[in-house]
């Protein structure tokens, strides 16, 4: 059976001991009930893996002792940045932060459109889905996630190598994703647009700053469902 596998924001590979936080030392003391001399697995969500020893079960303050360090896990193979619009219903947005840490996007954008309707984004609670996510999949890297930016902001400070943008609007040319040349090790970003599609001139801004249109199927899909179909192809290979 794996070991238990937990979160620490900072912990160094020369670390030698460890005291969790609260919450942490709550699930491993009182609903997991681990003892003294149990082994447990931390990752800092920077690629590094850490078996550790409980030495002490406090429910409030668990310490524990690094047993085995193994550093530098290799990223996810694709890096793979998705900038997408916020959504009126939160429970869908967060549906897709969930999935797309564990398929294994590097980054995502929270972005806001001509068409995006107004919400209140919880970043804590944003990044702790993030965070439970890459747990459940067993991943030592944790997806940056930006705060909320605007599209045109979004457009001018992109440096990846290849950048696109998914639309629903028909008389533009479109490639289909996944069929495009692609090169594993070359920074990737996609656009995907509020439920009422990008406007006509934002989808032209992005073509002028070279960006790609593309098309994630035949059919109409969800924000949220189009994220993660763009997020499968383009981390998936």
């Amino acid at each position: 059976m794996a070991l238990p596998f937990f979160y620490v924001e900072d912990i160094l590979p020369s670390t030698f001991s460890v005291v969790l936080n609260e919450e942490t030392s709550k699930h491993i003391v009182q609903v997991l009930r681990m003892q003294n001399s149990e082994q447990l697995q931390l990752t800092d969500g920077k690629g590094n893996l850490f078996v550790a020893e409980i030495t002490d079960n406090n429910r409030k303050k668990c310490g524990v002792k690094i047993v085995t360090t193994t550093p530098d896990n290799p990223k996810p193979s694709a890096d793979t940045t998705i900038a997408i619009s916020l959504i009126k219903n939160a429970n869908r947005f967060e549906w897709f932060l969930e999935k797309a840490t564990e398929i294994g996007v590097t980054a995502i954008i929270p972005l806001i459109c001509s068409r995006t309707e107004k919400q209140h984004f919880r970043q804590e609670r944003m990044q702790g889905i993030l965070i439970s996510a890459m747990l459940q999949s067993q991943q030592t890297w944790l997806p940056v996630l930006h705060a909320p930016t605007k599209f045109n902001e979004v457009i001018k400070q992109s440096t990846q190598q290849q950048k696109m943008i998914a639309h629903c609007e028909e008389e533009k040319f479109k490639v289909k994703l996944g069929q495009q040349p692609a090169n594993q090790s070359t920074a990737q970003l996609i656009l995907i647009g509020p439920e009422g599609d990008f406007t006509a001139e934002e989808i032209d801004q992005a073509l002028q700053n070279n960006f790609i249109a593309v098309a994630l199927g035949n059919t109409r899909l969800r924000t949220e469902t189009a994220g993660v179909v763009a997020a499968t192809l383009l981390c998936v290979k």
